[in-house]
């Protein structure tokens, strides 16, 4: 059982920018919706907010965001639950890629030297340096998006752990990979991966449902890629409305006990980000 301790991925001012985003609004629109002046949203979005509990109440009605979560973040005291139960073991690898933090994770049997890769973050040098010592070979590696940061480290994989087939979503141009699309399953030693369509961030995008199909009761893994992280979401690139029905989605088919494993940031659950992410409206 443990409590992630990695940062968020998004501040105050990252929810709103992709909060305006989303609504079709830019910072002068939503001072004049909340009346909290222009200077104070522009203050919050270069990180230095100092709203109350009841401005960051109007921020959210502005933006049609989910009030509890978006005061918490304002507050810094975003919760984390308690990861545990998952009937595998799951690495979260993370790198660091530009100003921030990329991540790619592998999921394995607890007992075997090989395992699952889900993306492979941009740089297979960064990659290296967190890989687990005791896993030692690749039964398969999903790619949620094709973006440099989330699979540019993908050849230098294959080469190291490989060879290992690979999957992505549908309608992407990733060279020897085979498209998984919406509700296709695969297995791979006992665990099973199928494939969730969730454009928006970017064209083509999956997330993956994890879980041990002879162990049911036990929580299922989502690898969320770009579209849901710990108290934010992915920025949308290609499509708001798309984006935002695969998040409803999501929170209404999933079990709340399901555990998130991000392209960014720590993990989380879907009852968390039910209650909490400002986006779970």
């Amino acid at each position: 059982m443990v409590i992630e301790r990695a940062p968020l991925e998004d501040e105050l001012g990252d929810v709103l920018e992709k909060a305006m985003r989303l609504a079709g609004c830019d910072a002068p629109a939503l001072a004049a919706r909340t009346g909290l002046g222009l200077a104070r949203i522009r203050d919050a979005m270069d990180y230095r907010p100092d709203f109350t509990g009841a401005e960051a109440a109007r921020l959210a009605a502005a933006l049609g965001l989910n009030e509890v979560g978006l005061a918490a973040l304002a507050g810094g005291r975003y919760p984390l639950p308690e990861i545990a139960g998952l009937p595998f073991c799951l690495y979260p690898l993370r790198m660091a890629h530009g100003i921030g933090v990329v991540n790619a994770h592998l999921v394995a049997d607890c007992a075997q030297s090989h395992g699952i890769l889900f993306d492979t973050g941009a740089d297979f040098t960064l990659l290296r340096r967190v890989w687990p010592k005791n896993l030692r070979r690749l039964d398969a590696v999903f790619i949620t998006h094709a973006e440099t940061e989330h699979m540019g480290g993908l050849a230098a994989v294959l080469a190291e752990f490989g060879p290992a087939p690979v999957f992505g979503p549908a309608d992407t141009a990733l060279a020897g990979a085979t498209a998984l699309g919406e509700g296709e399953r695969v297995e791979f030693g006992g665990i099973e991966v199928r494939a969730y369509s969730t454009p928006g961030h970017a064209a083509a995008h999956n997330c993956y449902g994890v879980r041990v199909p002879r162990v049911p009761q036990s929580p299922p893994l989502l690898v969320s890629g770009d579209l849901l992280f710990a108290g934010s979401v992915g920025g949308c690139y290609f499509s708001a409305p798309l984006l935002r029905e695969g998040l409803r989605r999501l929170f209404a088919e999933l079990p709340a006990n399901t555990v998130v494993a991000p392209g960014h940031g720590p993990l989380t659950t879907i009852q968390n980000e039910r209650a909490f992410n400002p986006f779970a409206v």
